[in-house]
């Protein structure tokens, strides 16, 4: 995402408050007293990143008697909107979850307020536990461009996008499970003809540009991708990949597949609407799946976006070291607890996608069905980042462009020229 996620983890924004973790004896630090941990993350405690954390601080204890774990739970939200004020500040964390891509964790490596992890990375061995396409996101040249240069990340888990669905309402409705795109058109005005409005939704984060940047990837290939995201050739929002998630989205909230009024609905608005049932289908990340599972009361299911050799996707968000980071030595340490195996496998087993799991020791099958899916997207190169990486404040733009596209106060041909305005002025000049 956004994440943005993010991508994910939004969930996450309702936390409050700081939770204290202490425990009894010392570690030194490159810098400070080497008895406090300062850690920021935005999971929700029952994601299944948040368990697996959860069990890593514990682990961290145990190997660092009398340090102090200080662990703030943040809002995605709040940490991309004040990251860079933060960082450059005296109260910067050891370590902290951070978005990924040119247009966030790029853009602290370039301004300095990252540190650089690549000795870090020789020294535990993790570029050994991460494939190529899970490592694109970790490193970042002096432009801030994602895919060379140092190591200023590192990732835990994979994410990848994809479609849930209410098994019990396409059921109780007689709708058939798509495979094919135009049966998921199909089963979009099945459900409208019912009164119901298909897809969970939220135009003041997300998903609603990632619903028009996979409509834009049905119509991609791989080279149009690294264009976009890696400079590596013209991007032209007037192509046809483009032009047809924009007018196919604008399209949607026309036939009332997308409900106008979502246009300022948030992430978890669209999240809890699909747990309440209401939504039979919401298309967003794996960072949904364990919350889901412990939260829906209906059987559900997901598969990938149909016909489509592209998603959104990546290795998950990272951790990274803030240059003013007063325990660095905690903080890798910390990092390296996550990624060994028994995290890495709680991980798996709580519906994440892990970067480093014994594949015994995934034992849940709804979690191995979302490894093999992930595994599959990844091994066919079709992790395509997501739409708000390329440059510096996309995200704002693209929220403000598909909230437009929604109430329709602005054409599609419009969004477009916005969102090509903004991209031209933000990507580097070579």
């Amino acid at each position: 995402m956004l994440k943005v996620r993010r991508p994910a983890a939004l969930a996450a924004a309702a936390l409050a408050g700081v939770l204290l973790i202490t425990s009894c004896g010392g570690s030194g630090g490159e810098e400070g007293d080497g008895k406090t941990l300062k850690l920021w993350h935005y999971e929700a405690p029952n994601s299944a990143m948040g368990v697996a954390w959860d069990q890593a601080i514990a682990e961290f204890k145990k190997t660092h008697p009398g340090v102090k774990v200080e662990f703030e739970a943040k809002g995605f939200e709040q940490v991309q909107k004040t990251a860079s004020m933060v960082l450059n500040s005296s109260n910067a964390p050891d370590v902290m979850e951070y978005n990924k891509g040119n247009a966030t964790a790029g853009l602290l490596a370039k301004q300095g307020l990252l540190t650089d992890l690549t000795p870090q990375v020789t020294k535990y061995g993790w570029d050994k536990l991460l494939s190529p396409s899970v490592t694109t996101t970790s490193r970042y040249d002096a432009k801030g461009v994602m895919g060379s240069g140092n190591w200023y990340g590192i990732p835990n888990f994979g994410e990848y996008t994809m479609v849930y669905y209410d098994k019990d309402l396409f059921k109780k409705n007689n709708v058939q499970v798509p495979t094919t795109f135009q049966q998921f058109e199909d089963a979009l005005a099945a459900f409208k003809a019912k009164g119901i409005t298909p897809l969970a939704n939220g135009g003041a984060e997300y998903p609603a540009h990632q619903y028009l940047y996979q409509l834009a990837l049905t119509k991609a290939d791989r080279s149009w991708v690294d264009a976009f995201e890696l400079y590596k050739g013209k991007t032209d929002f007037h192509d046809a990949a483009w032009t047809y998630a924009a007018n196919t989205l604008s399209d949607w909230v026309k036939k009332g597949y997308i409900a106008k009024t979502t246009s300022g609905a948030k992430a978890e608005d669209a999240g809890v609407s699909f747990i309440s049932g209401k939504a039979p289908i919401f298309f967003s990340g794996s960072w949904w799946y364990g919350r889901f599972r412990d939260e829906n009361k209906f059987q559900w299911g997901s598969f990938l976006f149909p016909e489509s050799k592209l998603t959104l996707g990546s290795g998950g968000n990272l951790w990274v070291v803030p240059k003013n980071a007063k325990n660095k030595q905690l903080a890798y340490d910390f990092i390296d607890i996550t990624m060994k195996k028994g995290i890495q496998n709680t991980l798996g087993n709580n519906g994440g996608v892990p970067v480093a799991a014994e594949p015994t020791a995934i034992t849940d099958p709804s979690s191995k069905e979302l490894i093999e899916n992930f595994n599959k997207v990844s091994s066919q190169d079709g992790l395509a980042f997501y739409p708000d990486w390329p440059v510096p404040g996309f995200y704002d733009v693209l929220v403000s462009a598909t909230q437009k596209l929604i109430t329709g106060s602005a054409s599609p041909d419009a969004v477009l020229d916005e969102l090509q305005k903004a991209y031209d002025a933000g990507a580097p000049t070579s």
